[in-house]
């Protein structure tokens, strides 16, 4: 059963309960300035999760001295999607729940991976990918966990 078929307040409390887990996710993170988790969801059931961060193997340290982000760190969204790409999962027709709503460059990996809607709860500071979205005819949602 897809999740677009749900009557609204049963998908509302869905979006809510795989937001909350997202936000538990990002525990994870040993990033200091904002810590983001993601988890990716295909017919009620997560087949990806990640969080901001460096690439396996390299340390964890995500901020500079003087607190900016090191350019090695990679976003939740792409921690995700990279994860499915490694497995025989695929995303297309997916929700994609992250803490903090995607950057511009993210954007561009969320519309090639297929996913069809983004969920999130906190807006990121460039909403220059909204328009991406709306564009590409995903929806976007905002909601407060």
């Amino acid at each position: 059963m897809s999740n677009q078929n749900l009557p609204k307040s049963k998908q509302d409390k869905i979006d809510s309960l795989y937001l909350r887990m997202a936000k538990v996710w990002s525990e994870n993170s040993h990033c200091n300035r904002n810590k983001v988790g993601c988890l990716i969801v295909k017919d009620r059931q997560i087949i990806s999760d990640g969080y901001n961060g460096t690439p396996s193997g390299f340390s964890n340290e995500c901020e500079d001295c003087n607190n900016n982000t090191l350019p090695t760190v990679l976003h939740a969204e792409a921690n995700a999607i990279t994860k499915i790409a490694k497995s025989t999962n695929s995303a297309e027709g997916s929700t994609l729940y992250v803490t903090l709503s995607p950057c511009f460059d993210c954007a561009k990996l969320i519309i090639q991976a297929g996913i069809k809607r983004i969920v999130y709860s906190e807006t990121y500071r460039n909403t220059d990918s909204f328009k991406l979205f709306e564009e590409a005819g995903i929806e976007i949602k905002k909601i407060n966990v």
